[in-house]
């Protein structure tokens, strides 16, 4: 069935490479102009379903439209597609100029038209000035951007990007998300971005599909998936996060009645679920809060003992041990002030307090 709302619609994909099945079976619907990503662990069927997009491998079952045109037979020199890899793929023999307008070269464009276009693109990735330089003599950063040039200067409908910052160093990762994001935001063009970073997901994202073993587990906003994760295998893999398993008992107006291991009695706003089954309560650390007082006001609380804790500067981790709970709990801080962590030192009783809108019900 048709998806109004796909630029690219993918129905039923599934890969196989004889007996291993690499996707199996998967619909997704990616929007035009959308910065869409496909997270998961290394061999999870992400970058296979990234490469059935751009035609270098075909689905062994279903299809794939791009702006309602079906692709499942059309080879990759044929697409409305271009892809930026992980190793970036530059000629080293060429100057940075020649690298970014080798595609147009191969289409015949006048030289005049050819030489704004190749100006245009270096003004667009910041590298004015080095078109007469070659790869050699270029940052791991600067060749990322003269392979996102190169795949961007002919305008296709969608730019596929296979874990294009995986070979560069923490801090200018970060600033090449930021830079991939802005080019993104002003072409206005389709990118599909393949990673196993999930911070690296939630910060460049309109759209997130988490995948493992070859199926989509969840499709979301970066705020959807991080704050309302729908089972307990997305929510391990987006950040941190603590779990108890828990038997619901009841509802209570829009609350569901819950007993947690470790927790007690407690009560979470989920309103539809099944009474006397089973359940799993899931908190962020950073929404857990600790003191060395039974905390006062509308939270809930839990006593236990603080098994260690980190400094990191902005903030401190600390690891706590409940009663009934066999894993540790995790629990982040912000250092506001400089004197506010000096009470907690490992083996302090404390409290550890959370309000109700910081649990997640999931199915156990």
């Amino acid at each position: 069935m048709a998806n109004s709302d796909a630029f690219i619609d993918i129905r039923a994909v599934s890969k196989r490479f004889g007996s291993v099945t690499a996707v199996d079976g998967v619909d997704l619907a990616i929007r035009q102009g959308e910065f869409f990503s496909l997270l998961g662990a290394s061999g999870c069927g992400k970058t296979t379903l990234l490469r059935m997009i751009a035609g270098f491998e075909m689905p062994t079952e279903g299809d794939i439209l791009i702006d309602g045109q079906v692709m499942t037979d059309v080879p990759a020199n044929r697409r409305p597609t271009n892809m930026v890899f992980q190793n970036y793929a530059i000629f080293p023999h060429l100057t940075v100029r020649d690298n970014i307008a080798y595609g147009l070269r191969k289409d015949g464009l006048p030289r005049a038209d050819l030489d704004r276009k190749v100006d245009a693109a270096l003004e667009m990735i910041k590298l004015s000035g080095y078109g007469a330089r070659r790869s050699t003599e270029l940052s791991g950063g600067q060749r990322q951007r003269v392979a996102l040039a190169r795949a961007l200067i002919k305008r296709p409908k969608v730019l596929l990007l296979d874990e294009p910052l995986g070979a560069l160093d923490k801090k200018l990762r970060e600033t090449m998300q930021l830079e991939l994001r802005q080019i993104q935001d002003e072409i206005g063009i389709t990118f599909v971005f393949v990673t196993h970073d999930q911070e690296e997901a939630l910060t460049m994202s309109c759209r997130v599909a988490v995948m493992a073993q070859g199926r989509v587990m969840q499709v979301a906003t970066p705020r959807e998936l991080y704050e309302t994760p729908n089972s307990r295998a997305v929510a391990s893999f987006i950040g941190t996060m603590n779990f108890f398993e828990a038997t619901t008992k009841g509802i209570e107006g829009e609350r569901l009645l819950l007993d947690a291991q470790g927790l007690g009695g407690i009560a979470a706003p989920v309103p539809g679920w099944q009474v006397n089954g089973k359940a799993v309560v899931a908190i962020r650390p950073e929404k857990l809060q600790l003191s060395l007082d039974r905390p006062q006001g509308e939270v809930s609380a839990a006593q236990g003992t603080i098994l260690n804790s980190t400094y990191l500067g902005d903030r401190s981790h600390f690891h706590v041990r409940l009663d009934g709970v066999e894993a540790p709990i995790a629990v982040s801080a912000q250092n506001v002030e400089r004197s506010m962590r000096d009470d907690l030192d490992d083996g302090t009783p404390v409290w550890l307090s959370w309000r109700d809108t910081a649990m997640v019900v999931l199915p156990g």
